[in-house]
């Protein structure tokens, strides 16, 4: 499978990942009308040989004793997205390993550092062990917190900078699986024109923005770009925002975007909603949203979403923490262990599956290497 796939990289002619969009964001030539699927210029890798998934060995893992304090990001439970998707793993444990007892709370958009310290402060004055906070924005606030509970078990999603012996970070390949949407959308759009809406302008966003850039690439060579930020760093309303989505997604589409990829948390409900007005269609992201109850309305135009399994990290950090045993923790959720990918619900991305599972074997195997930084 391997030698196959080094194979398909030669005649491809390379796939210089690297080499990611200029400054414009609107490289390569305008594709025009043309027929679904006449953006790729790329000859596809093989698909790999299909193979049996073993079912989890959760049956024997008991965290009744356990109590979870999950303390969301902006947008909190409900956003469609990262959020719920942290919710989810949390709903998972609680279901497969009797966790006993889980609280929540959600910051808000403009809320200082010591609302952040407050609210980890008080899960673990409480007895909340473990303790997860959803997103990067609490790293100062976790730094502040964790040496004060040094018996409570921390986790954060999204940041490896708090190095202290309780606090486990919980990251992601973002970028890979990214990736794979970038060659879906190359795959699906018709003007061979697509783009990314990132909620808040970080090097974490950033990830998402140039695997996209590289998958597109890597399929096709002359696909134009639309690539834009609903605020810069710092402010992170960004995420929470959705009639700002809906009205950068419209400029994108105006601009002649027929597929667009939002990594905006609780703001992609108004990229979807501006896909569904157009008739275009759209790319979800960290959970399956064609799936998700708060934007049913307009799943049609979700023809896939690139699975951030935040779900997955949570579940695995909280039987870990039960079995008291947290060496088998993946450094980094990547495509080799399932923690980023891409979703099927909806039929959309069926008959383009076998590409997009060559690409990721490609990745897996070393043979592609996806850059999580953005270049130009």
């Amino acid at each position: 499978m391997r030698g196959g796939a080094l194979a398909a990289i030669a005649m491809a002619g390379v796939l210089t990942l690297a080499s990611c969009a200029k400054d414009s964001g609107n490289e390569g030539q305008a594709g025009g009308e043309g027929e679904e699927g006449s953006c790729v210029t790329a000859q596809a890798p093989p698909a790999p040989p299909a193979s049996s998934s073993s079912s989890e060995a959760d049956e024997n893992v008991d965290a009744s004793s356990l109590k979870v304090g999950l303390a969301y990001d902006v947008g909190g439970r409900g956003d469609a997205s990262f959020n719920d998707a942290a919710a989810a793993g949390v709903d998972r444990a609680t279901e497969k390993m009797g966790v006993s007892d889980s609280t929540e709370s959600t910051a808000a958009g403009t809320e200082s550092e010591d609302a952040k310290q407050q609210r980890l402060d008080q899960m673990a004055s409480q007895g909340y062990n473990p303790v997860i906070a959803v997103g990067f924005a609490y790293a100062e606030a976790l730094k502040a917190v964790a040496p004060k509970h040094p018996d409570t078990k921390f986790a954060i999603i999204d940041d490896d900078s708090v190095d202290l012996p309780n606090v486990t970070s919980l990251v992601f390949a973002e970028e890979q699986g990214s990736f794979l949407a970038g060659v879906a959308a190359v795959y699906k759009s018709k003007n061979c024109h697509i783009g990314f809406v990132g909620g808040v302008n970080t090097p974490l966003i950033q990830k998402f923005e140039a695997g996209f850039v590289q998958g597109a690439e890597a399929a096709s060579d002359k696909v134009q770009i639309e690539r834009d930020y609903l605020t810069p760093a710092g402010d992170i309303t960004g995420f929470n925002d959705p009639g700002k989505g809906n009205t950068l997604a419209n400029a994108q589409i105006n601009k002649g975007a027929d597929v667009v990829y939002q990594a905006a948390g609780a703001s992609g409900k108004g990229v979807f909603e501006a896909a569904k007005s157009n008739g275009v269609l759209a790319i979800g992201v960290d959970s399956d949203q064609y799936n998700q109850k708060t934007v049913a309305e307009v799943k049609d135009v979700i023809m896939t979403s690139m699975l951030k399994r935040v779900d997955v990290a949570v579940y695995d950090y909280i039987k870990a923490i039960a079995q008291d045993d947290l060496s088998n923790m993946p450094e980094r959720f990547d495509l080799k262990v399932d923690g980023v990918g891409y979703s099927t619900s909806g039929g959309q991305v069926d008959d383009i599956k076998p590409v997009l599972d060559g690409y990721k074997q490609q990745i897996i195997d070393g043979a592609v290497t996806v850059s999580d930084k953005v270049s130009g």
